[in-house]
């Protein structure tokens, strides 16, 4: 059983991916470390809500860490 805070999060969270398919696919991308700083911090959020057994929004926002971590990777070897 889900509580409805975690479907909440979760529906935040993959409309945040969502929302990185454009930067992702497009040319321009965000700065390294507004990616970095980004996906560290939506890794910690992803901790804290596996503590909490908010195993959806974990799942989302995990996702959405990893899109952060494939922009910074991106940004670099764009270079």
């Amino acid at each position: 059983m889900h509580t409805w805070q975690d479907i909440v999060l979760a529906i935040g969270a993959v409309i945040f991916c969502l929302a990185l398919i454009p930067s992702i696919t497009g040319e321009d991308k965000p700065a390294v470390w507004t990616s970095v700083l980004t996906g560290s911090v939506l890794a910690v959020f992803t901790a804290v809500y596996v503590s909490l057994s908010l195993w959806y929004a974990a799942l989302t926002t995990g996702l959405s860490a990893v899109l952060w971590a494939v922009l910074a990777f991106q940004k670099v070897s764009k270079k």
